[in-house]
């Protein structure tokens, strides 16, 4: 494992890096240490919906999050070493372009077989995991209005804009470094969606109707569904072209 420090432009805090290698010795995703802390979770600014309610207290440990989207590049790696299928990229281009096509059953056998290979311990985020992560009391982590190409999503000013998805990195890092936590595609977590919070998004579990958590906003969602408080839920056997996912290590 490799850790490395740097510190980005305008931040007040230092940033850990952590990059887990493989058993060949190449490199895995790069990972951002987030943490611990408190925060008051759910749709604090009164501009969402009614499943962002109630906004409620929550508590975080310390854990290392993918400063990107999982890309297909990263995808392919499992995919070509296990035989399984690789997902359509619908023509747009594999490589640095986050994964998509992907359903909550393949990403949970993505996160096995990277613990496997590097012998860490990889899981999807819980949803208070992702939020927290977002790192914002605002709607977006630059503010609460969008702002020309701050963001790939159906009004957001980017050259992507409700056509397509974009690299990841494309746009500037939220506060604890990482990238497209508004826009580009919705993320799965591993908690079980509730119409409202009762606990779920705190944990990992299956939704006895088989719906899982999907946050962060895609490139065609409206400015509105892409707010950090905004939450969503996807079948978690279905594929979705604006839904892909990162990952979290503890």
């Amino acid at each position: 494992m490799k850790v490395t420090q740097s510190v980005l432009i305008g931040l007040e805090q230092q940033e850990w890096v952590v990059i887990n290698d493989f058993r060949d010795g190449s490199d895995g995703p790069e990972m951002v240490i987030i943490p611990a802390g408190d925060f008051m979770m759910g749709d604090i600014q009164g501009a969402g919906y009614n499943n962002e309610q109630p906004v409620h207290e929550v508590s975080v440990g310390s854990f290392a999050m993918s400063r990107y989207e999982i890309t297909f590049a990263e995808y392919d790696r499992f995919a070509q070493a296990t035989g399984y299928p690789k997902p359509d990229d619908l023509g747009w281009g594999r490589g640095e372009r986050p994964v998509i096509n992907v359903s909550w059953n393949e990403a949970r056998l993505y996160a096995e077989w990277l613990s496997q290979q590097t012998q860490q311990d990889y899981r999807l985020p819980t949803e208070a995991e992702w939020e927290y992560a977002a790192g914002t009391s605002t709607n977006y982590p630059w503010g609460n209005d969008i702002e020309s190409n701050q963001a790939n999503c159906d009004g957001c000013g980017s050259e992507w804009d409700n056509t397509k998805t974009a690299p990841v990195g494309s746009f500037a890092p939220n506060a604890f470094g990482l990238y497209d936590m508004a826009g580009n595609v919705r993320e799965w977590t591993c908690s079980a969606y509730q119409s409202q919070y009762e606990g779920a998004e705190q944990g990992c579990q299956l939704d006895d109707n088989r719906r899982q958590v999907i946050r962060g906003g895609s490139w065609y969602n409206t400015p509105k569904q892409v707010r950090a408080a905004n939450r969503s839920w996807g079948l978690l056997n279905f594929r979705y072209n604006g839904v892909g996912f990162r990952l979290i290590r503890r």
